[in-house]
């Protein structure tokens, strides 16, 4: 049972908690606030367990074999990181400034699946956050986070309503302004610390 003392050492609360504010800020379930409230005054069913199951597979699937689709295009992790981590500086700039840099152009469908699963939660930038720290963190910390947030959007999903008069319209504006300005910080430090790496192995 070596392996399992192998991933419980790795098991690191500071990586977790990198990788969970980054990957809550980008999901922005907080945000999503509207989207969700004007889903349900439309009559769609939404559905907090099949939402977040869904997104958990899809996400820690898209983790252990995305690499290997990186592979298959003949990417290394680095590069794919450091232009994750410009992915990450745009959405924070779209968060802080509000401008529309990447349009939601995605096809209607079930409130579960679309918009909800894909692409509010599992979308492309929560597939470049996590494969950008792959780079930088243990699996089994970047699974906990990836899980730690799943429960806070299942909380958000079941209480909606409640969660919307806690913060109300301007706290929300709030939280988006104060995570943009974090994610712009964490993109920042992802791009120079994997450039520097593609830099020194030329």
């Amino acid at each position: 049972m070596d392996w399992v003392t192998e991933i419980f050492q790795s098991i690191s609360f500071t990586e977790i908690g990198k990788v969970f504010s980054s990957l809550f800020v980008v999901i922005d379930i907080i945000g999503a606030i509207p989207i969700i409230i004007n889903l349900k005054q439309s009559g769609q069913k939404i559905e907090p367990f099949k939402t977040v199951l869904f997104s958990a597979l899809i996400l820690i699937a898209f983790l252990f074999f995305g690499e290997l689709v990186l592979s298959f295009l003949g990417v290394t992790r680095e590069s794919f990181a450091a232009g994750g981590a410009i992915i990450l500086f745009l959405l924070a700039v779209e968060m802080i400034f509000g401008v529309e840099i990447f349009r939601n152009d995605a096809p209607g469908g079930s409130s579960t699946l679309v918009p909800l699963v894909f692409p509010l939660i599992a979308g492309a930038a929560s597939f470049t956050t996590l494969l950008t720290f792959t780079s930088t963190a243990a699996m089994i910390n970047i699974v906990i986070a990836t899980l730690l947030n799943m429960v806070v959007v299942y909380f958000v999903l079941k209480n909606i309503n409640w969660v919307e008069r806690f913060f109300g319209q301007g706290g929300v504006y709030v939280l988006r302004k104060f995570f943009g300005a974090i994610l712009i910080a964490i993109s920042v430090n992802i791009f120079i610390e994997n450039i520097s790496r593609i830099v020194a192995g030329t």
